[in-house]
């Protein structure tokens, strides 16, 4: 027997319209990192020497990393063990 799609089997399965698709938050790239880390934002914060405040304020979306920032964020993400032992050795 064939088997049906998702969308066929559910109704309510249906793509998202634009408005709908609009209307979802997306969750930032540092706190998005910050949850595979499975740190809190206190950890991470002390982890990796960013002011509590800044990271609350990324996280919220009151304030977006500057370049400098974008690039250290990206090299946590590449190697976060790596570069908490540079940062606490520094």
């Amino acid at each position: 027997m064939k088997r049906k799609s998702t969308h066929d089997e559910d109704e309510d399965a249906l793509p998202l319209t634009k408005a709908a698709l609009a209307k979802l938050k997306r969750v930032p790239a540092v706190k998005q990192l910050r949850w595979q880390l499975e740190l809190t934002q206190q950890a991470f914060a002390e982890r990796y020497g960013i002011p509590l405040g800044t990271l609350r304020d990324w996280e919220q979306g009151r304030a977006e990393p500057d370049a400098t920032a974008r690039t250290y964020l990206k090299l946590i993400k590449a190697n976060p063990k790596m570069v908490a032992k540079i940062y606490e050795a520094a």
